[in-house]
């Protein structure tokens, strides 16, 4: 409406209204004449709380934040960079942000690293070590004498050690652990079909130990054939004749057989040019897997069929009862795969939290300097402010306050202007008061219609 000032609301036409209210003292938040605004209540600011109140509340809540762990507030890369009207007051702050870069590409490089390192444990690392094998026999001979019935019997006792040669591990392997079995075939023309294999397989629950132990009554010397079944991990096949002498693989994984396969599917170009799905086969294929074509995923399923379990280690051993052979020991090397050393110190790496606490604390201290110095920038600013027009800084502060006072306390309307008697004599004061009676009118109306139970029509 013309020459009503902006904020000022009417109630819509046809309002109710009752009788008039208090008369209009003091200077609240509205004009008179015009309702109070209805806010709703989750809209609503708190109201304005005593110093002794809001003290105490700022102390809890101090309180509350230093209780919280540092982890809970996240801090960014920005918030450790000086701002550039630091930089240009303080020259040698360059340095400082020199530092950050550095730190920037140094933090990148480590985590590829890192990334790296996790890569390169999923992938198997194994060494090859020489493990020594140790085949003894110890011969008792009858007693006469003896009182027990085993002293009487002329008996041999076999022993089946080995350690690896050159191991610095801390943690030194049991020697069980290298074989998933041993068997031990003895002669079957002196103990029969029945008695003349000793076998052992690792099992779940399988203790693992420094040696085989057998004993066996006899006085004379035994043919035996041992047979050392090696625990590959991750495990090995033996590859069909046919396949071995294309590929050029004996005993090797399965992921290593399919991409030898692989290779030699590019070198010689089998992949087919318009369904790179399929595989034609050349002679030496079509031999082996018997088809003329076939598919990239039915390799797997068919491959399955021409890998054999690999061969054991065979070691013919004479069990000699000669009192001259008795302090004769057989010795043998064998080639073994083990864990390469430097895995464990990678894992341990990645796990590693050392330093990170102490980075942590170091990043926690940049950040609060870093707050410190903006803190001083903006006392700097307004001594500066004050120091050169200490007049007009106030009167820009004072309006500043006010604005802020007025939206903390949701004020609608101008109160410096409200407290002089030239603003009741604007042309929009009589229509607001006639408004502001008749919603009083109507309103008291209704309430005794509602105390007299009157029906209005």
């Amino acid at each position: 409406r013309p020459g009503m000032p902006s904020g000022a609301r009417m109630p819509h036409q046809g309002a109710p209204m009752g009788p008039p209210g208090p008369p209009y003292v003091g200077s609240p938040s509205v004009r008179p004449g015009m309702p109070q605004a209805v806010m709703e209540p989750t809209r609503k600011r708190a109201a304005p709380q005593p110093a002794q109140q809001q003290a105490q509340q700022q102390q809890q809540a101090g309180a509350a934040t230093q209780n919280r762990p540092r982890s809970a507030k996240r801090r960014k890369m920005a918030d450790k960079i000086l701002p550039q009207r630091i930089r240009e007051l303080v020259p040698e702050s360059q340095a400082y942000m020199d530092l950050l870069a550095f730190e920037r590409k140094l933090d990148q490089t480590i985590m590829r690293k890192r990334v790296d390192i996790q890569e390169a444990l999923k992938r198997p690392m194994k060494q090859k070590r020489k493990l020594r094998l140790y085949i003894s026999n110890t011969f008792n001979p009858a007693k006469s004498d003896a009182d027990d019935s085993d002293g009487s019997i002329a008996s041999w006792e076999l022993r089946v050690e080995g350690k690896l040669l050159d191991d610095l591990s801390k943690q030194k392997r049991k020697f069980s652990s290298f074989f998933k079995s041993l068997v031990i075939e003895l002669d079957k023309d002196l103990y029969g079909p029945d008695n003349h294999l000793v076998e052992w397989h690792r099992t779940p629950t399988t203790q693992e130990t420094d040696g085989f132990q057998v004993k066996r009554p006899g006085d004379v010397s035994v043919r035996c054939t041992l047979l050392l079944m090696l625990d590959y991990q991750p495990p090995q096949f033996k590859l069909d004749p046919r396949l071995a002498r294309l590929l050029g693989i004996h005993t090797q994984t399965r992921s290593a057989i399919i991409q030898a396969l692989w290779q030699y599917i590019k070198t010689n170009k089998l992949q087919d040019s318009h369904d790179k799905e399929y595989i034609n086969c050349d002679k030496y294929f079509q031999q082996i897997f018997d088809c003329p074509r076939l598919k990239f995923s039915e390799i797997p399923q068919r491959l399955t069929n021409l890998l054999l379990p690999p061969d054991p280690i065979v070691i013919n051993h004479i069990i000699s009862v000669d009192p001259n052979d008795q302090k004769k020991t057989a010795c043998y090397d064998i080639d073994v795969e083990v864990e390469d050393p430097l895995k464990g110190q990678m894992s341990s790496f990645l796990l590693s939290t050392a330093n990170q606490q102490e980075i942590t604390a170091l990043d926690n201290k940049i950040h609060e300097t870093i707050e410190s110095i903006n803190q001083l920038k903006i006392q700097r600013d307004f001594m500066l402010s004050f120091s050169k027009d200490p007049k007009g800084y106030i009167q820009d502060l004072l309006r500043s306050q006010s604005r802020d006072l007025k939206v903390m306390t949701d004020v609608v309307g101008n109160p410096e202007e409200e407290r002089r008697a030239e603003f009741y004599h604007e042309p929009w004061s009589q229509e607001a008061v006639s408004r502001y009676f008749y919603c009083k009118i109507q309103q008291r109306r209704q309430e005794l219609e509602q105390s007299l139970g009157v029906r209005n029509t």
